[in-house]
């Protein structure tokens, strides 16, 4: 084997040696102007044959020497992170074998490079030779080897330097490369040092982009990709431009220990490392944007491979619901990926082997209101898991926008998950973005939570059952779409189905027989009006009528002022709990979303119809459900209601014959056949599954369709403000 050259030479010798290259170099630089001729000479050299060559264990033998070579090193660089990972790849056996075969290739190179240092030989004609000792190599190899034979006297030089002082051995090396009276000039000598130390972290930063392209996976990229193959065609330049900055910065290290500190004083020394460390910065931000790009074509392409697996999971049988689990919260078993709501300890995915689960799927936006009704539902059922067949465990998994990170969404997540009292995912971050999509493709995640229900063995057995959650709570369990149908199948069109699990007082109601108006809307004249109007008129009737009012699904702050009033005025009972008010709307959208999904939407059922009647009057501004117990006399718009109390002479003398039910029934109907209202259903976009068509629970007729963009405010907003 070649040994090194000795680098100790006459100190005349070595000045002009040093001032022989930067005076070339700086030519080079200036006549090497044409890119294209010289690196149609580089690409003219390399002659691979085949070789496979893993420099990442090498790359970071020689970052590690690099890093604590410099005069000043950075500390967050060394970490005991990458210094462990660098021994255990430095310590397995094929790095070893692979360094044996490789050590005389890097001695060579480093006498090559101190050779033609000492000599004055021009920089590109340096390079140019140590292209055509590595002509058998990849571009990563060449650079890798060559930045090796650099750290190997790089390396030694600042060894000697900082040990040099309490280490009689290296004394006496250091007295012979003059490293003392260096070391007692440091302050001159800052500038240069600092040059090199600049332009080696950008020959690291360069290196390891190089490498990086070359692990990129075949599998998921290919030199069609035009980001790859623009890559690719730079790559020899990144190499060329960073084997000539390690000429460079030999070259500065040759000239100290050859001449010593009195040549150091220029600061030409700096201004041309500086030159070079600017145009393989330029380099090395071209090559990151297209690395950037294979990477966004790289994950894409992964994530069409797991939303495709994704779908086939779906479609398989399994023995229980570990593999579904994994694929949608966190696949590895290195870390716990779920919080016990109860301990708020961490967890693995093994708490919910072969059981229900019920993925709680939702944004940071989830309202109270409904947290609140589902944690009452949760604990309810939590109550009467005597039944084996009733256990169940919810997860919640949070979907956010990568892309925005604050410290309102992390307070606003945190807040969420320590308020849950079921499993939670640990951070949103574990879930995958073909999970995301399949979310919102699959199951039709539109930011509105939604409930799917996997069996034991993980398969979905129902794609939302929050609408059934809303409807029955946990005796719906287990949540399965025939559950649902079955659940349909059992209901009447009757008060229970629209109070039920709100409000206890009017069941008791119910249970007394009494004649009941459910109202609605945001009119505070009108609610004067009716109720006023439907007091006198039972008095008149003699009929025992109570009266509540359910508010309205949106305009909160109008809702709070009609609350108000008819408490003040004592015109009937009211809920003063706006949860009430959010949970009634709730479970009647919920009945029709419920419909939508089990795709009986239009079926003729008389129970559906009024349910569409309501949500529709809701919209068009008011109403009046009437009662007698449990039995549904009446669901009319506000207009027909009150003009059948107003009209109570025109058909009192039917009460006695029919009952009040049946004749106010009979006279609403009436006026309802002259002046129909509108029927109007609103979708928002975030609801997952939006009907195709739609037809009027009035007429029958399909109705027409149309895209509304909508703007509500409680309260007034000023016109300055659009000025």
């Amino acid at each position: 084997m070649e040994s090194r050259l000795p680098l100790i030479r006459h100190p005349a010798q070595g000045f002009n040696a040093s001032q022989q290259l930067i005076k070339s170099d700086r030519g080079s630089m200036l006549t090497m102007s044409d890119d294209n001729v010289m690196m149609k000479q580089i690409v003219g050299t390399h002659a691979p044959d085949g070789r496979e060559v893993d420099v990442k264990p090498l790359l970071l033998l020689v970052e590690d020497i690099l890093k604590r070579a410099t005069q000043q090193i950075d500390t967050s660089l060394t970490t005991s992170q990458a210094h462990a990972e660098m021994e255990d790849k430095t310590h397995q056996v094929n790095f070893v074998s692979m360094l044996d075969a490789l050590s005389y290739t890097i001695d060579r190179i480093s006498c090559e490079i101190a050779y033609k240092s000492l000599e004055g030989t021009d920089a590109h004609a340096t390079t140019v030779s140590l292209f055509n000792m590595l002509a058998s190599y990849s571009w990563d190899a060449k650079l890798v080897l060559t930045l090796a034979a650099f750290a190997l006297n790089y390396g030694e030089f600042w060894l000697l330097a900082q040990i040099y002082s309490s280490n009689q051995l290296a004394k006496s090396m250091a007295i012979l490369r003059q490293l003392p009276s260096i070391m007692e000039h440091s302050g001159p000598l800052k500038p240069r040092f600092d040059a090199i130390n600049n332009l080696i972290k950008v020959m690291m930063d360069v290196a390891r982009c190089v490498v990086e392209f070359k692990d990129l996976p075949p599998a998921y990229i290919s030199n069609e990709v035009p980001a790859l193959s623009t890559a690719m065609a730079h790559i020899p330049t990144a190499v060329y431009w960073t084997m000539r900055s390690v000429v460079a910065c030999a070259a500065q290290i040759t000239s100290l220990t050859t001449m010593g500190h009195e040549f150091s004083i220029s600061t030409t020394v700096a201004w041309e490392l500086s030159s070079l460390a600017h145009k393989l910065s330029n380099i090395l931000d071209h090559l990151k944007k297209q690395l950037a790009t294979c990477y966004q074509h790289i994950d894409e392409k992964r994530n069409v491979e797991s939303f495709q697996m994704l779908k086939n999971l779906f479609e398989m049988i399994h023995i229980d619901n570990m593999k579904v689990l994994k694929a949608l919260i966190y696949a590895r078993d290195d870390i716990q990926p779920l919080i016990d709501g109860s301990s708020k300890k961490r967890v693995h995915l093994d708490v919910l082997r072969r059981k229900n689960v019920l993925l709680l799927i939702s944004g940071l936006d989830m309202s109270n209101d409904e947290l609140s009704i589902l944690e009452q539902i949760y604990n309810e059922s939590r109550h009467h898991e005597a039944r084996l067949d009733s256990q169940y465990e919810v997860v919640w998994v949070p979907i956010v926008d990568r892309s925005v990170q604050s410290d309102p969404m992390k307070e606003k997540f945190e807040s969420m998950q320590s308020s849950m009292p079921w499993f939670t995912v640990y951070h949103p971050s574990l879930i995958e973005k073909a999970v995301i999509r399949f979310i919102k493709e699959v199951w039709h995640f539109r930011n509105k939570p939604i409930l799917v229900v996997l069996d034991p063995q993980g398969k979905v057995v129902c794609p939302n059952a929050l609408h059934m959650m809303w409807i029955w709570g946990s005796s719906a369990f287990p949540f399965t779409s025939l559950r649902e149908e079955n659940l349909w199948r059992d209901e009447t069109w009757r008060l229970e189905l629209l109070v039920d699990g709100i409000d206890p007082i009017i069941l008791n109601w119910i249970k007394e027989g009494k004649y009941i108006f459910l109202y609605g809307g945001d009119d505070e004249e009108w609610a004067r009006k009716f109720t006023n109007t439907a007091r006198a008129v039972a008095q008149a009737a003699r009929i025992p009528l109570e009266m509540v009012y359910v508010g309205k699904s949106s305009k909160r702050e109008k809702i709070r002022r009609v609350i108000a009033t008819i408490t003040v005025e004592k015109l009937s009972y009211v809920w003063q709990d706006l949860t009430m008010i959010w949970f009634f709307w709730t479970r009647l959208e919920s009945m029709l979303y419920s419909k939508i999904q089990l795709g009986k939407l239009d079926d003729h059922d008389p129970m559906m119809q009024e349910i569409k009647k309501l949500l529709s009057y809701d919209r068009e501004g008011g109403w009046a459900v009437l009662s007698n117990g449990s039995n549904v006399v009446v669901n009319g718009h506000k207009t027909t209601a009150l003009q059948t109390l107003l009209e109570y002479d025109l058909w009192k003398e039917q009460v006695p014959v029919k009952g009040f039910d049946l004749a106010f029934r009979d006279h609403q109907g009436r006026i309802h056949d002259i002046a129909r209202p509108c029927c109007r259903f609103d979708f928002p976009m975030t609801t997952g599954r939006i009907p195709e068509t739609m037809k009027c629970p009035e007429c029958n007729r399909t109705m027409e369709k149309f895209s509304t963009f909508l703007c509500c405010h409680d309260e007034v907003i000023p016109d300055e403000l659009f000025k």
